[in-house]
């Protein structure tokens, strides 16, 4: 017993215990800050670390959640332990921003009737509101989209669009309203790209080509007409179906085009609404891309609807048509301009350079009366909005500048036409890894990259050599 004693009196056993005592005492302190952060609702205690930030839910998701009122409740029908981490992370940090969204896994494997009940496949995410009864379906090759049509596993997808998806079908089934636009044919215009048809999906808006040499009117249902692009002018009686679309509370977006053909019935129709365009195409000397005075990086203005999920003010207009504000034909039209060059932009032709500001995008809007289905007279808002180049929504740009911000506020502009329309076109975010490189170094670049490093060096050998010599 006395060496025992001895034992636990000695200087090693009394520093083993004080060890033994401050690990339990530290294995505690763990368990208790795990249990409390375990509290903390997931949406508070996760943090997106992610190069490209998947996980970040945008503002506008966080807008449509706040209106849900209802209960929404997602089925994912997939085997929970072999589905893609990054999706059922997602899924629960997007859920647990609202009481009202609830996430419920069904094992295709262990319940195979609820393919049947639900009518879907295995490794998608039902998404249904008892109240309004709507349904609708996002499947996993949505959320994690490869570049080819087979599935995506995690080794090919090259984007995910877990933020668009899941908001465009919770806004879907929450609400019953549906939009269409018919975008003109017949004139050179471009095509809507893939992506912009997706985006204006995603907020419920259909679209469908109209050629208006043979048409009569504007269809009763068109909600939205677009112009994208047009490289040969309007006739004298299109234009005359555009202008009494307007007077009767019609919603046109319209962007321009390169082209050198004449545009006097088009751009007179612009003109009427207070926007004159100028000749030649618009450089600026001050606000463009690596000296490229041609692709243009606009002072941008915008607010309220227009200024949606806008952050960073990222637009960039490459070969855009220039216009000044003029007396509109009638003072019922108000214009906002919500897109400029510097001071230092240019009118360039072949003849001349003419300097001043320029407008790059705005809209005219009109109050008007029209009768309704009931022939009572209502007031409407006409809206034209205007765009210098097309080239703002063109796939080879928006795909090559993944930080523009281009169509967030073209699908702004698209929306602000819409009453009650929301805009939840979420562009997906890519999986690609990046790389730090540095495309154009500057003499600054240059100095922080290279110069300041070496000379730390080259100073930390003289100390230690100095050092070492004492």
């Amino acid at each position: 017993m006395d060496k025992i004693k001895k034992l636990f009196q000695s200087n090693d056993s009394k520093r083993g215990s004080y060890t033994l005592a401050m690990t339990s005492i530290v294995i505690a302190i763990v368990i208790i800050f795990n249990m409390i952060v375990n509290l903390i609702p997931e949406n508070k205690r996760q943090f997106d670390i992610s190069s490209t930030n998947i996980y970040e839910i945008s503002s506008k998701s966080e807008k449509i959640i706040k209106k849900v009122d209802d209960d929404v409740t997602f089925y994912v029908l997939a085997e929970k332990d072999s589905t893609d981490k990054r999706i059922k992370t997602f899924i629960n940090k997007y859920a647990s921003l609202s009481s009202k969204l609830h996430v419920k896994w069904i094992d295709p494997i262990l319940h195979p009737s609820a393919l049947t009940k639900y009518g879907t496949e295995e490794n998608n995410i039902v998404i249904s509101c008892k109240k309004t009864n709507r349904t609708t379906t996002v499947s996993f090759d949505d959320i994690l989209v490869s570049s080819n049509s087979y599935y995506s596993t995690s080794s090919s997808a090259s984007s995910f669009d877990g933020d668009g998806q899941l908001t465009s079908a919770l806004n879907y089934v929450t609400s019953d309203k549906e939009y269409k636009a018919y975008y003109t044919s017949g004139h050179g215009e471009s095509s809507l790209s893939s992506e912009v048809t997706s985006l204006l999906t995603k907020s419920r808006i259909s679209t469908s080509d109209l050629l208006l040499m043979t048409a009569t009117s504007i269809p009763d249902d068109c909600d939205l007409l677009i112009i994208d692009g047009a490289t040969s002018d309007f006739t004298k009686d299109e234009v005359k179906l555009l202008s009494s679309y307007l007077k009767k509370g019609g919603k046109v977006v319209t962007l321009l085009a390169q082209t050198n053909k004449s545009m006097k019935n088009l751009y007179g129709l612009l003109k009427d609404y207070g926007l004159t365009v100028q000749s030649g195409y618009i450089a600026d000397t001050e606000r463009s891309y690596q000296g490229n005075y041609y692709y243009l990086i606009p002072n941008l203005s915008v607010s309220g609807d227009m200024a949606s999920g806008i952050s960073s003010n990222s637009v960039m207009m490459i070969n855009s048509k220039g216009m000044t504000q003029s007396t509109p034909v009638r003072d019922s039209i108000s214009i906002d301009v919500f897109m400029t060059t510097s001071s230092n932009g240019y009118a360039v032709t072949e003849k001349k350079q003419t300097q001043g500001t320029y407008v790059l995008g705005a809209t005219s809007t009109e109050s008007v009366k029209v009768k309704n289905s009931k022939g009572k007279k209502v007031t409407k808002e006409s809206r034209l909005t205007v765009y210098g180049s097309n080239m703002l929504i063109d796939e080879q740009i928006t795909s090559s500048f993944s930080s523009l911000e281009n169509l967030t506020l073209f699908t702004n502009s698209v929306t602000a036409c819409l009453n009650n329309a929301d805009n939840v076109s979420i562009s997906s975010k890519s999986l690609e890894v990046s790389y730090n490189t540095i495309a154009h170094p500057g003499p600054f670049s240059i100095l922080v990259v290279f110069v300041i490093p070496v000379g730390l060096i080259i100073g930390g050998f003289i100390v230690w050599f100095r050092r070492r010599r004492r």
